[in-house]
């Protein structure tokens, strides 16, 4: 990898680990399903403008149907449960659970396909949810039961992250740009029913939270995206995918700087030995060797 796509690497992992930290302001006044709503609104309407100045097909050949499940699966419903976990969870510990994503993935591979992982694959998928269980196991004690079912909404959205990936992989549709951009348009359809069931804000929000939402959508959605294409056309999916490690240390500075987020030393071990774990079960280690010494 070039110093320029290193470069790239961190500020797509600054700006998905500030993510938390936006989604945090904005809930408190907007609620997970109007924030998540205008999140993905703007970011649809920011790649549809993209779309047009890079000369980028709008959507494709893919059918409806794989923009509706992606939409659904991979950002509608995520964002959803993170938005209600922001409302009791630090967004410290919302990027730390956002990391599990590649192990849950390859548990649920594993069992779809019948086939449990062996020797280090394994260990390190037990490596990985010892470090879950650690982290959970420890804020649980200080939360109250809302808190709990916020912790469980926070892992439920990395599951989905890991459903969505192991449905990608097996539907090829369209170039990358046009995925998200299909999927952005469908997420808002698939959150406009929630709207119908939720209060909408009391009062005009205050500015800080109208940039958090403006942020969300534009920066963490439409540029974040577009960064991440970019990415994975210089140095190829499977280094782009490092980004997953990164996330979690800025999500816990962003979250320590701004919001003044304690971070005790049950979220340092078990962020080390979730990504540890998720090194291993996803032979990432060999290539992040592979990639220092590149570099």
């Amino acid at each position: 990898m070039s110093v320029g796509a290193w470069l790239k690497l961190l500020l797509l992992s600054a700006i998905w680990g500030a993510s938390f930290l936006f989604i945090r302001i904005g809930v408190t006044e907007l609620g997970p399903a109007w924030l998540m709503f205008l999140r993905v609104t703007f970011a649809a309407l920011f790649l549809l403008g993209g779309a047009f100045y890079l000369k980028r097909a709008l959507i494709g050949s893919a059918p409806l149907q794989h923009f509706i499940i992606l939409g659904g699966i991979n950002t509608a419903l995520p964002f959803l449960l993170y938005g209600y976990a922001a409302t009791e969870l630090a967004a410290s510990l919302m990027s730390v659970l956002n990391a599990t994503a590649p192990l849950w993935s390859t548990l649920l591979l594993a069992i779809w396909q019948r086939s449990m992982p062996k020797g280090a694959a394994l260990g390190g998928l037990v490596t990985g949810f010892c470090g879950v269980v650690l982290l959970a196991g420890v804020e649980s004690l200080s939360l109250s039961s809302q808190g709990i079912w916020a912790l469980a909404a926070g892992l439920g959205a990395a599951i989905c992250y890991a459903i969505a990936s192991i449905y990608t992989k097996s539907a090829n549709y369209g170039s990358a740009y046009s995925n998200a951009h299909g999927c952005m348009w469908a997420a808002s359809a698939w959150l406009l029913p929630a709207l119908l069931f939720t209060a909408p804000p009391a009062a005009m929000p205050s500015a800080g939270t109208l940039a958090a939402v403006v942020t969300l959508g534009v920066l963490c959605s439409g540029v974040a995206y577009l960064l991440y294409f970019r990415l994975i056309d210089e140095v190829g999916a499977t280094s782009a995918l490092t980004v997953t490690f990164l996330i979690p240390a800025f999500g816990i500075l962003w979250g320590a700087l701004f919001l003044g987020e304690h971070i005790g030393w049950h979220t340092v071990v078990g962020t080390a030995i979730i990504l540890l774990g998720t090194s291993i079960s996803t032979g990432s280690v060999p290539r992040l060797r592979r990639l220092a010494g590149e570099r």
